[in-house]
Parts: C-alpha cells; structure tokens; sequence
C-alpha cells in the first residue's frame, strides 16, 4: 500500500488531541518562558533523556513517569535549568507538575517537567507559578508556535514541523517543536524535542521507534562538543486519528519513515541555529569498513574546532579535515582518503588535486555546506551535522550567565 508524507502547518498541534501554549512569565526578560503541551486524553509515551550523570531535577521527577508509558500533558520553562538545585529543586519541579494536574484535573503522574537555561540557580517559583496558570486557560489548537518560543534560550528562531501521512484514505500525522543552539553534543544536546502524533501505537513500539529515529538525528548533531544536564526527547501518541500502528505493518513503515523525519529535520535546524553560526555543515563519511567508525570519523571531522574555524573563514583547508580523520581512532589508510566539499574534489588518494579556487569559495559562500569523506575501505557510511565556529559564539557564551 502506497504512502506519502506532506509537510503542513502547525507543528506540536497538528496531530488531532493536542493543544499547547506558551506565555511570558519573567523568568526571562521578554521572551515567552513557560510552554504547555497537552493531549486530551491519555497518550502512549515514550522518551529519551541526556546520559551525562549530572541531570536536573526536572529529569529525576519525569524520567519515571515517561517509562510508565502513560502521559497527558507538558509542562516546560526556558531562562533556568533546575540543576543542582537540591531537594528544592525536586520539590519545584514537582510542584510545576501538580500545577498543571490541578488545572487539567489529571494524575500527577501523566505530567512530565522540564526545565532549560542557566544551571545552579534556584527557581523563582513566584513566577513560575503565576505563568502556569496564564499557560492553562490559554491552551489552544493555534498555540503550538508560543510553546516553541517559550523553550527557546539562545535560539534565534523557533524550530517546528509537522507531517501529514497518507496511507490510502486515511491519514494520521506528526508534529514537533525543538529548542537547541549551544552546549549541543550526543548523547544528546542541550536540547528539547517535544513530539506529538495522532496514530495509536503501544507504548513499547513508540519507544523502540523513537530511539532509532533519535540515534540517525539528535545523536547525530554537534556544535561544540558539550553534552547537557537536561537534555530531553518526549514523544506521546494518543490515537486520535483511529489509525492504529503494529510492528510490521505498512502503518509502522508510514509512520518510522515519518518520525525520521521529523527528527531529522528538527535537528538539522538545532545544527543550523547553533550560537553565533553561520554555516550549516553536514560531514559524511562514506567508503568505512562498518558503521561504528564512520560515525566515529564523522564526528571526530564535525567536532574540530580547526575545521569549523576554516568553514567560517571560507577556507578549504583540507588538511585539518584529513588530520582529524587520522586521530579519530578507527584504522583508516590515508592513500585512499578522498576529499570533496559540494560535489568539488580537493584531495584525492590522500594527496593534493588542482581543483577550481573560485568554485569552492561560492560553495563555502553559502549556507548549507556539504563535505564527503571517501574512506575506500568499505561500504558502511555515517552522517552528522554541524555549524561553523564563530567570533560569535565566543561573545554569546562568555556573557551567559551576566
């Protein structure tokens, strides 16, 4: 059976069930700061969350809850992360939870927290409290973008999709909203993705699913290097299409492929909105033994501070994308390394090619920069994304937190 995918407008409220908002509420100065995203009945849920060992309290109250596999609502603030913060700031974030279960007369347990911005610093739970119950009676079809603003820290844009599928005369769909610019390194970033469908899936193949779609997208974007305490992918599925998603079904496929996309697509703007970038940079890594070591390569070329300098002053130097190659571990031989940036060979064979200077300046010229690595090892190839490194981003992160 033949399915399609169609982008659409809407984002985290384009699957039927869902509602969101987003207000201001003076954690930040004047950006929206606290989003709420809700399903009108109870959704299959499932979640993945940031491996390093010190994790915001936020994540201690709702990494529980998502592996129940049961989940109605959201609730999120940008401007301060809740990390080590203590037994109050488990206490607050709990707190942020009932909130929401009293106004939505849910079960505590159906609402996940979390939390962005700086870390160390104690809620002001004044505010928060007052933005929550502004973020209630505000909740709406058409508050899917306030709830993207309001996740946002040093983002400079919103970040959403949504995907409509087809599959004969019935449809279900997907959508999404991200936040994510700095501090971005698997496992995963500084990062949310909030992930909403109407099609009905078990709470299990939901997980399943969604961990294969995170490892080919958030596991696969870099911007320097540091892994978060908060980092948080939320998926809930509440069935309201009536189309119901089995393992091996034409549903399943029509609905992986979907998914995939929207997290890839999600991450690749996390990639491009980086802080301070002006380059979007997608390294792939092809021709390796097995996958494992295109990835390893990939990200050892998409991490370099060199390299990312010399995209950012439109310079090909391929000798800092070959040297980082040889470090990254997995056994390579450099006298058959290939080299080309948007379709123009630079190296070949490990060695220096004439190639067109004034062709390879407009390509470093533009936005989205593609650079292939042929290893001529293997079959097995690796994709991540990246930006460039800026004067930017220097200035944005040396003022964070004054």
């Amino acid at each position: 059976m033949k399915h399609n995918h169609e982008i659409i407008e809407g984002g985290i409220t384009a699957p039927a069930g869902f509602t969101a908002a987003g207000v201001h509420c003076g954690i930040k100065r004047r950006r929206n700061d606290i989003a709420l995203i809700c399903s009108d009945k109870i959704a299959a849920c499932a979640g993945l969350f940031t491996t390093n060992q010190v994790k915001g309290e936020p994540l201690v109250l709702s990494i529980p809850r998502i592996r129940s596999g049961r989940l109605q609502a959201i609730v999120a603030n940008s401007g301060n992360a809740n990390v080590c913060t203590g037994t109050q700031g488990l206490k607050d974030a709990e707190e942020m939870g009932n909130l929401v279960a009293e106004g939505l007369e849910l079960a505590p347990e159906l609402v996940a927290v979390a939390s962005t911005g700086i870390i160390g610093m104690p809620l002001p739970m004044d505010k928060v409290r007052i933005g929550i119950r502004k973020a209630l009676p505000a909740l709406s079809r058409n508050g899917g973008d306030a709830a993207a603003e309001a996740i946002m820290t040093t983002d400079t844009r919103i970040k959403k999709i949504a995907v409509n599928v087809s599959i004969g005369e019935r449809s279900f769909r997907i959508g999404g909203i991200a936040k994510g610019s700095g501090m971005i390194h698997p496992n995963m970033a500084t990062m949310f993705a909030f992930i909403t469908t109407d099609a009905g899936l078990e709470a299990g193949l939901l997980q399943e699913t969604l961990t294969a779609a995170v490892d080919l997208s958030f596991n696969m974007i870099t911007v320097d290097g540091d892994t978060s305490t908060s980092d948080t992918v939320i998926c809930m599925a509440n069935g309201c299409s009536g189309v119901k998603v089995i393992s091996g079904s034409e549903e399943y496929k029509a609905f992986k492929a979907a998914l995939d996309r929207v997290c890839t697509y999600l991450a690749t703007e996390i990639a491009r909105d980086g802080e301070g970038a002006s380059h979007l940079l997608e390294v792939q890594v092809t021709g390796a033994a097995v996958y494992g070591d295109a990835r390893k390569i990939a990200f050892a070329v998409a991490s370099s501070n060199l390299v990312k300098t010399a995209i950012f002053g439109r310079d090909p130097n391929w000798g800092r994308i070959i040297c980082a190659v040889g470090y990254a571990g997995p056994a390579v031989k450099p006298e058959r390394v290939c080299i080309d940036i948007g379709g123009i060979k630079l190296a070949e064979d490990g060695a220096y090619i004439d190639y067109d200077e004034k062709a390879v300046a407009g390509i470093l010229s533009q936005e989205e920069i593609k650079l292939n690595i042929d290893l001529g090892m293997g079959k097995a190839s690796a994709t991540v994304w990246t930006c460039d490194l800026t004067y930017d981003y220097v200035k944005i992160n040396a003022r964070y937190h004054t």
